[in-house]
C-alpha cells in the first residue's frame, strides 16, 4: 500500500500527480523543478529566467534555478516526513549539459558535501516548462 503526498509549500505538479508516494520506509520523489511555490506552469515564477513576448531568454541564471530546486526538493521531503539527508538516489535531468553541468556539479556539492546519494545525470532534449533542470528522487522515511 502507498501514500500520495502534495504540499501547497512546493510547486504545483504540471500533471495529474502527487509531489511524492511514499511505500514502506521509501519516498518517491517525482520529478521536482526549479518553479517557485504557488504558481502553476506560469513562466514568470521560475527563478532566473525572463521570456519575451515570443518566448526567447530575456534573462538566464542557470545557477538560480539549480538552487530553486534543491530548496523545492528539501521542501517536499520534508513535508513528508523525510529530510535532505535520507535521500538515498538522485537522477537529473539537464537540457543543456555541456552549457550548464560545471555549474550544476559546484552547487550539487555545497548540498550534498555531508549527505552524498547515488547519483545519476543526464542530458535531455526538454521539459514540460522552460526549465533546465529537473530532479527525480528516493529517500527513505526514518520511523
Amino acid at each position: 500500500m502507498s501514500e500520495k503526498i502534495s504540499t501547497n509549500e512546493a510547486p504545483k505538479p504540471v500533471g495529474l500527480y502527487p509531489h511524492a508516494r511514499k511505500v514502506g520506509n521509501l519516498l518517491f520523489l517525482s520529478g521536482v523543478g526549479p518553479r517557485v511555490a504557488g504558481s502553476d506552469t506560469n513562466d514568470s515564477f521560475v527563478p532566473g529566467l525572463e521570456l519575451d513576448h515570443n518566448e526567447n531568454f530575456k534573462a538566464f541564471d542557470f545557477e538560480a534555478q539549480c538552487r530553486s530546486v534543491f530548496d523545492n526538493v528539501k521542501t517536499i521531503l520534508e513535508a513528508s516526513g523525510s529530510s535532505w539527508d535520507e535521500l538515498v538516489d538522485v537522477t537529473v535531468f539537464l537540457v543543456n549539459m555541456k552549457r550548464d553541468f560545471h555549474t550544476y556539479n559546484r552547487i550539487y556539492a555545497e548540498y550534498f558535501k555531508d549527505n552524498q546519494p547515488c547519483r545519476t545525470t543526464v542530458e535531455i532534449n526538454s521539459l514540460p516548462t522552460p526549465i533546465a533542470i529537473e530532479l527525480k528522487c528516493i529517500a527513505t522515511i526514518s520511523e
